[in-house]
């Protein structure tokens, strides 16, 4: 009989590969190596990576993993579509096995990202490689369960991330644990790094260990000293493969630009995506309200071609929907933001357009980086207005061979029509053009780069049309920025003669500028305020990133001086606010009553009081404090008291309700008018007078039997009260319906002997009418 020991044969052998690939690394160079085969990888790598269709490594493959595998931090530059993603899934895999890491140890690696798709991206990717590994991995993003991640994070080996959502279980979630974190990755780390995500970054770091390896990879890596110490890296390997060549694009990219006046923007965008109806293009926008709308709109037009959106607005779930549809898509147009400019590998793209300026020259490697992908072939168009012409220039600097070209007239469509059309039928859309508007100007009045972008140069009216709207909606900030600059203009001081024509040549140079804006910001009440205002409340979510001023020139002013610097305002305590009370003699919550000739009836904090309530708050006012037993005392009081005004207030109901009976008895009766309001109301107020008489002596002789009583006894006599009001109700209650069954018998009694009495007119004489009597009599 054979006994096998298979588990501790395994472990011997992992633990003997391991030993075999420490001291394989330290020796290994990665220049020798031509195939993923010869890298000092484990066999779980290897296999996983032959599965995927791995071969062969890229020169940022070859240079990075070959570093990290010697436990090196690196700071990996690379083409875009270079393969960067597996240049540091597979040091990530390896740092792991080599420690024999399991799935009870917790948190191993973290790798970070700007974009949940991006995140998505290299989950895919990790599951693929590392599919023969026994790590558990981990896709933590923005728009899940957040429960769900909760209770799964203690068990996780390797975490795919964006930053917010991983400082978000740092600070709620006490299973998350980064103690014995063994490797951190940041892909496009130039995004991360920047000021959108700073302060994010810098609390995720401070809670990670100081005993790692950092990886850092981008297609425009930063070298900032200032972010690497945030870092805390120590002797970083700067991998550049790319840095000495001929352009910092992809060979295979072919770019261009045109130059276009902003109101043909979206003629342009239709004309093209009709034209190329079986190529797969990708169209840049700068915002989400401008990707909607144009979405919308051009879905309604049908232009014979698949059309997708994507933007930071919608849920989580249509997004990764529209990634993995456009993934799959031969022919389609994919229109979105700069969240899928970075790291997204679509395959087959034939086309990216950027109909909205770059920010700056990074972005644009970043958003044409979307095609010729992996040494494929693939074109990226720019379009620039007039006015952002110099960003061309920019790009020639930066070493991006981009050529410029002209629009065919003949093949170019116009939609402005159509447009037109579709807003008036659909007020959403309408107002989703007016979104669009706004978001433009907003984009381009908080770029930084002011050489580049300059809203005062943009035609506004046309663009209103171009977009479907008759008028141009109002855009607040602008024309608040406007107003500013023209009282500055107007309280900037002349010097001398000289500075007389510098502010003379400046006011040409802005009133050529900003012609075509002036009558924009002036005609609040004219046609443009007659727009609809649905932009009010966009404008009043609009938040500024970074706070600048501008001179009269619209350039960034520097710095303020202290005349300018506006004070801050005094904050009022509410204790201050109580001292200027009393300073003014005013007495709070106080009530005054007046008569019809403005007299003062009564005053105080509740006029209705009773006398005895009076005399126990004047010496509740004393200066010693509130006393328990005289506020008792008061309540109690005021109980009693409110229970009368009660009784008062049911007995002039139920006086009125018989003189209202007595006044129907008479008028049934047919007793004259002279008769009600003379004799018989004389007696009937007196009547009504001694009833109130016998309840107001029984009532004061109560009163009084209360008063004599202790306190201890008031809430007996309270109920006894209560019960003898209620039994009085009753009583007078069946009395009013006796005399109402009375008053209706009486009613009807008086009809019958009207009947009898009232002689019947046949229309006869007396002889016909005795002896139509006789007969009746017969018959009877």
């Amino acid at each position: 009989m054979k006994h096998y020991r298979k588990k501790k044969t395994k472990g011997l052998t992992e633990k003997g590969e391991i030993e075999k690939l420490k001291e394989t690394c330290e020796t290994f160079n990665s220049t020798d190596a031509s195939t993923f085969e010869d890298f000092p990888l484990s066999m779980k790598t290897q296999l996983g990576l032959e599965e995927s269709g791995y071969e062969v490594p890229t020169e940022i493959q070859k240079e990075s993993i070959g570093l990290a595998l010697k436990g090196l931090d690196i700071l990996g530059a690379a083409k875009t579509g270079s393969g960067k993603t597996l240049a540091f899934v597979v040091p990530v895999l390896e740092k792991l096995y080599k420690e024999m890491w399991s799935r009870y140890y917790g948190l191993g690696a973290l790798i970070i990202t700007p974009t949940r798709e991006l995140a998505y991206q290299i989950f895919e990717v990790l599951k693929k490689v590392g599919v023969h590994h026994d790590f558990s991995a981990g896709l933590i993003i923005g728009g899940k369960d957040l429960k769900f991640e909760s209770k799964r994070m203690d068990s996780c080996n390797v975490v795919v991330c964006t930053p917010g959502r991983l400082l978000q279980h740092m600070d709620e979630n006490p299973l998350f644990d980064a103690t014995q974190l063994q490797i951190l990755v940041l892909d496009e780390a130039d995004r991360i790094l920047d000021l959108g995500f700073q302060q994010t970054v810098n609390a995720i770091i401070e809670n990670l260990p100081l005993a790692r390896q950092t990886l850092l990879f981008s297609a425009t890596q930063t070298k900032s000293v200032k972010d690497l110490a945030r870092l805390s890296l120590k002797n970083p390997m700067y991998v550049s493969v790319h840095e000495h060549a001929t352009y910092t694009t992809p060979e295979g990219l072919q770019q261009s630009y045109l130059v276009c006046e902003l109101h043909d923007k979206i003629n342009l965008l239709w004309s093209f995506i009709k034209n190329h109806l079986k190529q797969k293009i990708m169209v840049f926008l700068s915002s989400c309200k401008q990707v909607k709308f144009i979405y919308q709109s051009f879905c309604r037009m049908r232009p014979g071609t698949t059309l997708l959106a994507l933007h930071g607005n919608m849920h989580q779930m249509k997004r990764m929907a529209t990634y993995v549809q456009f993934c799959r898509k031969q022919n389609a147009v994919l229109i979105s933001t700069d969240v899928a400019a970075r790291g997204l590998d679509f395959p087959s793209v034939n086309w990216v357009i950027q109909l909205d300026c770059p920010e700056d020259v990074s972005t644009y490697i970043h958003r044409a980086g979307r095609t010729a992908r992996l040494e494929k072939d693939g074109e990226a168009l720019l379009v620039l207005l007039p006015s952002e012409e110099s960003m061309a220039q920019q790009l020639a600097e930066r070493k991006i061979p981009i050529q410029k070209i002209d629009v065919n007239p003949r093949k170019l469509m116009n939609v402005e029509r159509k447009l037109e059309v579709l807003c008036a039928r659909d007020v959403q859309l309408k107002e989703s053009a007016q979104r669009c508007f706004t978001a433009y100007l907003k984009n381009v009045f908080l770029m930084k780069d002011k050489t580049v972008f300059d809203v005062k140069k943009l035609d506004l009216e046309p663009f209103a049309r171009s977009l479907g709207l008759a008028l141009a909606p109002r855009v607040r900030f602008l024309q608040k920025h406007l107003r500013q600059l023209q009282q500055k203009k107007a309280k900037a001081p002349v010097s001398n003669a000289a500075g007389v024509d510098n502010e003379g040549e400046n006011k040409e140079e802005d009133a050529k500028n900003t012609g075509h804006l002036k009558s924009y910001a002036e005609n609040d009440a004219g046609a443009f305020g007659g727009q609809s205002d649905s932009d009010a409340s966009d404008d009043d979510i609009f938040t500024v990133k970074q706070r600048i001023t501008y001179d009269d020139e619209g350039n960034e002013e520097v710095s303020q001086g202290p005349s300018e610097a506006l004070k801050p305002k005094k904050i009022i305590t509410k204790a201050a606010l109580a001292r200027k009370v009393i300073n003014k003699n005013i007495l709070p919550n106080k009530k005054v009553m007046f008569d019809d000739e403005g007299e003062v009836l009564r005053e105080g904090p509740n006029v209705q009081k009773a006398e005895i309530i009076k005399d126990l708050l004047k010496d509740e006012n004393a200066p010693c404090g509130i006393d328990v037993e005289v506020s008792k005392r008061i309540m109690q009081e005021e109980d009693r008291y409110d229970k009368q005004r009660d009784r008062e207030r049911v007995k002039a109901m139920h006086k009125a309700a018989r003189l209202k009976l007595k006044k129907e008895r008479k008028e049934l009766q047919g007793e004259p008018p002279a008769l009600e309001v003379g004799g018989d109301s004389g007696g009937e107020s007196a009547e009504e007078e001694s009833c109130e008489g016998s309840d107001d002596e029984s009532e004061a002789h109560e009163s009084g039997s209360d008063a004599e009583e202790s306190c201890e006894s008031d809430d007996s006599t309270y109920v006894e009260e209560e019960e003898r009001t209620n039994r009085k109700r009753k009583h007078e209650s069946n009395e009013a319906t006796v005399s109402s069954k009375k008053q209706k018998t009486r009613r009807r009694l008086q009809q019958d002997d009207d009947s009898d009495i009232a002689p019947l007119n046949t229309g006869l004489d007396l002889e016909d009418d005795e002896a139509l009597a006789l007969r009746m009599l017969s018959h009877n």
